[in-house]
């Protein structure tokens, strides 16, 4: 202990000189060693909370995760609304004024934009009426913690709440409201968006039509590959659609029903470019505060069955991948009843989100379980007519929804807009002043209104119908068996997620949840006719109807954004835009592999699993890389890095350098210059001369130039390249004459006219760029120089003055692993090399015993900045290290740093 303590005043002592800095450029007076310390939370002694009914416990280990010990769950819950806002009440205040719109009141003129669109969506609204239709024990559960949060903030003001309150009074008077239990109900929605499914897929082959017929899109997305990357559900339980009931409304504007290409839609969706590229560019707005929606987005979970374990029960293991932010999203607690009964039900450990109560995911003493996306069509949009103030359906004018929205503006004027409803949903392309003046006229036939002024976009999305989630998070947290798990997951509407699970008493099992159309006609892929009333949808998809698994034969069960079923041996349209499977069957292999002979699964093989950086595109593409004729010295030198490569994708490999690279310019090349310019990112590369001397020649001795290319976020560009993108390839590897192969020339370089020439072209440029972005010397090329990842503050660290961001930022960290690899640390091909999603954390969950379970966060259980558990487990989780994860009340004593009791 007394090392401990040492370290500690070490740390601080690291703070003042550091703030002692800042002070001396001039910013003393809003930031002091006092200023960053007051929010640190008491974590020993004692505190009174009068609306406690009983004494709570509350104990710490060295990383500060709590656990929280109660008589009964109100005093629990009231107890985690109190701890989660010493540590993270920043964070909790600014996703609740993201999920109402209302940023502008915290930040300003810069949020206008997206606290329009967010009002649009209805967001709180909706949650509003979630609240209302929840189970009485749920309510209850949510007032006890919005009390504690409130007995936070009734001492906590300010910089004694956060020290970034200290820096929005540079610029801002603000002054946090009373937390409320819609407050925790609205943040669901907002994960839900991130998970949402398709929608920029449909935007996206809806923008293509512009430049590419039906079959060149199709060979852009082509189908899934069921035979080489398998399903999640093989065998199971996978029965026929039941009609149990008709969908409701669409939140605060009621909907209807979507789909596919229809006769004239071709002309229809063209009419509505404008709109639609308006509406990309509005979704591109939004990743800043709620994380990139692209095709790295998902997680990985698997379970092994006992009898393939060195345990003899099963393993479970789970990361789910989001964008990387500071604070990391999850937040690790454990939450306690001294006794459990039925008055109080819990004991219950994991990963939950700051600001809402209950575990998301993790353990109880008799269950685990794990989530994926399953990246299920939940959302369409419609293309309407517009009217007279109204919209064409059904061959009659229907009159808009119509409702206004106030939008506060700190240090500004409020804005108002108006927000318009269809039977489809809200209108969603009124919301970027660039797009609401059409003025084109688009050509179509019969089977579509003539609309000279295109056509307005709405959006129809499961999640804007009230729902009973939340009812969900409480039933998985008390499930003792698989029954009660799968009645569970049946209130677990949105975000469709895939739950795995496993027991201690050695059974393993799977259940598709979540409120998934069926539609009338169509299959979503496309903008949807909104005049024409067959695109309904029809119902929802029964709970009995999606597809489970339980004790499979193979002894395991892989979820990691595949299809759940095979699509041919299932009657029911889930989506028609998976993932494709690279990282699943990657872990199916490794699993198969480490278990043939009678080998076991260890905790250790399945931590060795999270952090698999193998490459499955460079397995394809490097031997026909290898067979190409290069003429350039300095190409050939590169090229032979990929001789004898593993294609493991560590930090410090040259060899997965440069593959990436090519990959990138080759994508480029054949796809990217082709593209819709919505779909690109914006900016051209540069051609400029090596910085030294010693510049590279080519063979007549002449200067080379290398292409130098700006990057940026580029959350929906393209080609990101994906695993979609490992299949379109694989499609047209084998036909060296493809079209996508041959590019445009000059009277200089004529372009590529096949697969070979245009390779080639690739990895000259890689060379080029590698040259530019890390030096000529090969010798000095790493993965991890390319592959960076920062964590930022998500509000003032990254639109705040800059000498908070520096405050409150930190990296970077060279990263191994990539794109649709196990370990997905994903890039956005379009964009640049740097990190864009993570796995946001890590664990283990050992059935045999819960203690020597394992977990680790991306950052650490504070959102204070400088505190010593701000940033503390991200080293270990660059690593591919986890913590012991206590969960006995032995073992969380022995692992206690810091004990405070809360009383009445």
């Amino acid at each position: 202990m007394p090392a401990k303590k040492n370290s500690r005043r070490a740390r601080l002592i690291v703070i003042a000189v550091v703030l002692l800095l800042v002070a001396g450029l001039g910013y003393g007076t809003y930031w002091s060693v006092s200023t960053v310390r007051e929010s640190f939370p008491q974590t020993t002694g004692s505190l009174k909370i009068t609306a406690l009914k009983s004494p709570v416990t509350v104990k710490r280990d060295a990383q500060g995760v709590p656990q929280v010990y109660a008589d009964n769950s109100h005093d629990l819950f009231l107890a985690q609304g109190f701890v989660q806002a010493q540590d993270r009440f920043w964070e909790m205040d600014v996703r609740r004024h993201t999920t109402s719109g209302r940023l502008s009141e915290m930040f300003g003129e810069g949020q206008v934009k997206t606290d329009a669109f967010l009002r649009t969506l209805g967001w709180r609204e909706v949650a509003e009426k979630e609240y209302k239709a929840l189970a009485p024990e749920t309510k209850k559960y949510l007032q006890a913690y919005a009390d504690g949060v409130n007995a936070y903030l009734k001492d906590h003001k300010g910089a004694a709440a956060s020290a970034e309150y200290a820096a929005l009074d540079l610029k801002h008077d603000y002054s946090p409201e009373k937390w409320d239990p819609v407050d925790s109900v609205a943040w669901l929605k907002a994960m839900a968006w991130d998970l949402r499914g398709n929608m920029q897929d449909e935007i996206d082959r809806a923008l293509m039509t512009s430049r590419f017929d039906k079959q060149e899109i199709e060979e852009l997305y082509p189908p899934y590959p069921a035979k080489r990357n398998k399903p999640i559900v093989e065998g199971g339980s996978v029965n026929p659609v039941t009609k149990d009931y008709e969908p409701e409304g669409a939140g605060p504007t009621p909907g209807t029903g979507p789909g596919g290409q229809v006769p004239g839609m071709d002309d229809a969706v063209q009419g509505a470019q404008t709109q639609l590229g308006g509406v990309a560019k509005a979704l591109d707005a939004l990743p800043d505060l709620l994380g990139p929606n692209g095709s790295g987005i998902g997680s990985n979970s698997w379970v092994v069955s006992g009898q393939y374990t060195t345990t003899g029960k099963p393993l479970l293991a789970n990361d789910p991948h989001l964008a990387p932010q500071l604070p990391s999203v999850w937040y690790q607690m454990g939450l306690h009843c001294r006794d459990v009964s039925e008055a109080c039900p819990f004991d219950v450990s994991g990963f939950t989100f700051a600001g809402m109560p209950g575990v998301v995911i993790g353990h109880n003493q008799d269950i685990s379980w794990g989530m994926t996306n399953l990246g299920a069509d939940v959302t369409d949009l419609y293309l309407h007519e517009v009217k007279d103030d109204g919209y064409l359906y059904n061959g009659k004018r229907r009159p808009f929804t119509t409702r206004k929205e106030t939008i506060k503006v700190a240090g500004g004027e409020d804005r108002e807009i108006t927000v318009r409803g269809t039977n489809s949903g809200p209108i969603i392309s009124d919301r970027e002043d660039e797009y609401a003046k059409v003025g084109e006229e688009a050509p179509v036939d019969v089977s579509a209104p003539d609309s000279r002024d295109g056509y307005a976009v709405s959006l129809r999305w499961t999640a804007l119908t009230p729902s009973k989630s939340m009812d969900a998070v409480f039933k998985l947290n008390q499930a003792g068996d698989f029954k009660e798990f799968r009645e569970a997951a049946s209130d677990f509407a949105v975000p469709s997620q895939n739950l795995i699970y496993a027991d201690t008493a050695g059974n393993i099992g799977y259940q598709a949840p979540g409120r998934i159309p069926e539609r009338g006609k169509g299959d979503g892929r496309y903008p949807a006719p909104g005049w024409d009333p067959d695109y309904r949808w029809k119902s929802y998809i029964a709970q009995s109807s999606l597809p489970w698994d339980y004790n499979p034969k193979r002894g395991y069960i892989v979820t990691a954004n595949q299809a759940v079923v095979d699509p041919q041996k299932y009657p029911n349209l889930l989506t028609e835009d998976w993932g494709y499977g690279a990282r699943s069957q990657r872990i199916n292999d490794l699993i198969k592999k480490k278990t043939e002979d009678g080998g076991k699964i260890s905790m250790q093989d399945m931590q060795d699993m999270q952090m698999d950086n193998s490459s499955e595109i460079a397995k394809l593409l490097v031997p026909h890389l290898l067979e190409i004729e290069i003429d350039d010295e300095y190409v050939r030198e590169a090229q032979e890095l990929l001789r004898g490569w593993d294609y493991t994708q560590d930090s410090d490999s040259a060899a997965a350098a440069y593959f990436n690279a090519v990959w990138r310019n080759m994508l480029q090349l054949a796809f990217g210059n082709k593209l819709p310019e919505e779909l690109r990112v914006k900016g051209e590369c540069l051609w400029v001369r090596p910085n030294d001397d010693s510049a590279l020649k080519d063979l007549d001795g002449n200067p080379k130039r290398v292409q130098e290319c700006g990057e940026r976020d580029a959350a929906s560009a393209q080609p990101d390249g994906g695993d979609r993108w490992f299949e379109v390839v694989r499609g047209i590897l084998d036909d060296p004459s493809s079209e996508w192969w041959k590019t445009s020339g000059t009277k200089r370089n004529p372009g590529a006219r096949n697969r070979d020439e245009l390779l080639a072209d690739a990895m000259k440029d890689a060379r080029w760029e590698l040259t530019a972005k890390l030096g000529k010397d090969i010798d000095t090329w790493s993965w991890g120089r390319l592959h960076r990842m920062m964590l930022k503050n998500q509000t003032l660290g990254t639109d705040g003055p800059g000498f908070v961001q520096w405050l409150l930022n930190r990296g970077p960290w060279d990263l191994g692993g990539g794109e649709a690899a196990v370990n997905a640390s994903g890039w956005n091909a379009a964009g640049g090399y740097g990190v864009t999603w993570v796995p946001s954390m890590r664990m283990v969950v050992n059935l045999d015993d819960l203690d020597k379970s394992s977990w680790v966060n991306l950052t650490g259980a504070s959102g204070h900045a400088y505190h010593p558990n701000y940033t503390d487990q991200t080293d270990k989780w660059v690593k591919g290290e986890q913590y012991d994860w206590a969960f006995s009340e032995r073992a969380v004593e022995k692992a206690t740093d810091d004990k405070m009791a809360l009383t009445p």
